[in-house]
């Protein structure tokens, strides 16, 4: 198989004995040879002759904006409070409220979409979705269907296609559109006492829905894009996209066709909360269908969920009936109208407008522009700015130790990845919760630089700062008599000692 994606069938192979439901496993001995790498499309399958199979990935992802309160209520944000507790009259849906659109979730999306390099819609409409759930108080939730805020962007991404991280290749996947909605509340299933209990806390937060074209093919294309998103909402300040606490979720779409024929039935896997899990999912559904349709079976355009105990996707409901959402025009809500410099009127109240080009003028940084001038500044290899700036806060404690250090950036980056980072991850804590600060390290750097230390010395020293004891590196070094002998005649003194020991014994 060939690198990157290809190592879906070697590592499903290694796993066959694990294949959940009955049969002899998932390859069994007629099964046609399928490869697929991390440039895009199939592979030529080999010696067999038999045709590769080509897998396609859409990606829908919700973001939870970033805002004090909901998108159409004043009620508070806040992960974790306590059980509708967090709940307005309008987010209940009691007869006679009415939605008051909130201005920074307009600003977030805006703000998103320019990132993007979509187009914004001066004038975007709201939409009734209807459907019944329990946490779904109104039996609707308030969408953009017809015309959403933006549309017509693109992210660009790139990943490794070989394990060292020395070759990697960039690709870009289509934004189709972005849309602001309403997030619903949470149900709470109690199998003990056999009762569902619902908590609105989530009910009516502000929600940007990105749905992305089907341009990926394999769980680590999809993976690298939603990192690379949420890399770009915790830039932008649009969303915090944890994704641990539900405020950036996956719904993947995947099917598999032959070259030359149309796209296969897909089916969506929902509610993605981790990266590593997508990448896990996509790879499955992908295998799961390959071998169905090598078995003479057929997919069914059903939603799936990834059970990340057993690694494996499971039907919840099919979609071979297509629902009817009844989608209609938002009565409460009037159009929403969007300005930049050459549309504003002049006597227009600039506090109750949103300028687009207001907001384009202070877009931070993104992280790709980030990556161009840390290697540029700094003469590091392209994968390890990926690295800096793939892990919170890390590149800025990099810069922090380059500002206080006299060694070179490109030594202090290997100190940064190969030793401090792995203590990190050993103790599975985040940069700011390291013990040693980028003072620490730097001082430390320091004694190496001027060669009062070894490097092994230096390692020992890092072992004690990891400890937070308190102490500085000199401090250890002095204690533990670590330091490198720069006087010959003490050099000397100490071998004959050593010598004249030998000779009494």
């Amino acid at each position: 198989a060939a690198r990157g994606c290809g190592g879906i069938w070697r590592q499903a192979r290694q796993r066959g004995a694990g294949w959940p439901g009955p049969g002899p496993g998932p390859f069994p001995r007629r099964q046609r040879a399928v490869a697929y790498n991390a440039r895009g499309g199939a592979v030529p399958a080999g010696k067999s002759g038999l045709a590769p199979w080509v897998p396609v990935v859409g990606l829908e992802i919700h973001a939870q904006i970033s805002s004090n309160s909901k998108l159409f209520s004043g009620s508070q944000v806040q992960f974790a409070a306590p059980p509708n507790s967090l709940v307005s009259f309008f987010d209940a849906s009691l007869p006679g409220t009415l939605p008051v659109l909130n201005r920074r979730c307009v600003e977030a999306a805006v703000m998103t979409g320019l990132a993007l390099n979509c187009s914004i819609n001066k004038k975007s409409l709201f939409d009734r979705k209807h459907y019944f759930y329990a946490d779904l108080p109104a039996g609707y939730q308030i969408t953009q269907q017809r015309v959403p805020i933006a549309v017509n962007g693109s992210l660009s991404y790139s990943l490794c296609i070989d394990k060292k991280m020395s070759q990697m290749v960039t690709k870009t996947v289509r934004i189709k559109q972005i849309q602001l909605e309403q997030d619903s509340g949470k149900s709470l299933h109690d199998d003990t006492r056999s009762q569902t209990l619902v908590d609105l806390n989530r009910a009516g937060v502000g929600l940007m829905e990105v749905v992305m074209e089907p341009d990926m093919c394999c769980g680590e294309e999809a993976a690298a894009a939603v990192r690379e998103l949420q890399l770009i909402l915790q830039t932008l300040g649009s969303s915090q996209a944890v994704m641990a606490e539900g405020q950036l979720r996956v719904d993947a779409n995947v099917s598999v066709h032959l070259p030359g024929e149309p796209y296969g039935v897909r089916t969506e896997v929902k509610n993605i909360n981790s990266i590593r899990f997508l990448a896990k999912a996509v790879d499955y559904e992908i295998q799961r269908q390959i071998e169905e349709l090598e078995n003479g079976g057929t997919i069914l355009n059903e939603t799936r969920a990834f059970d990340s105990k057993l690694g494996c996707t499971v039907p919840m409901r099919d979609k071979e009936g297509k629902q009817d959402y009844r989608f209609m025009p938002e009565p409460n809500l009037p159009p929403l109208i969007l300005y930049d410099a050459k549309s504003l009127p002049a006597n227009m109240n600039h506090q109750q407008v949103i300028n687009i080009d207001w907001i384009h003028e202070r877009l931070p940084d993104l992280p790709s522009v980030k990556r161009e001038k840390l290697v540029e500044q700094y003469g590091i290899l392209p994968e390890h700015s990926f690295t800096l700036l793939n892990e919170d806060g890390l590149a800025e404690f990099f810069e922090s130790v380059v500002k206080q250090t006299q060694m070179k950036p490109k030594k202090v980056i290997g100190w940064i990845l190969n030793d401090l980072l792995s203590y990190l991850k050993q103790h599975s804590l985040t940069v700011k919760e390291s013990p040693v600060s980028s003072f620490l390290l730097a001082d430390l750097l320091n004694l190496l630089e001027k060669k009062e230390i070894s490097s092994t010395a230096a390692k020992q020293v890092l072992a004690e700062l990891w400890k937070g004891e308190g102490k500085t590196p000199l401090e250890i070094v002095k204690e533990q008599k670590l330091e490198l002998l720069q006087d010959q005649k003490e050099l000397e003194q100490i071998c004959q000692a050593v010598i004249d020991g030998q000779e009494n014994e």
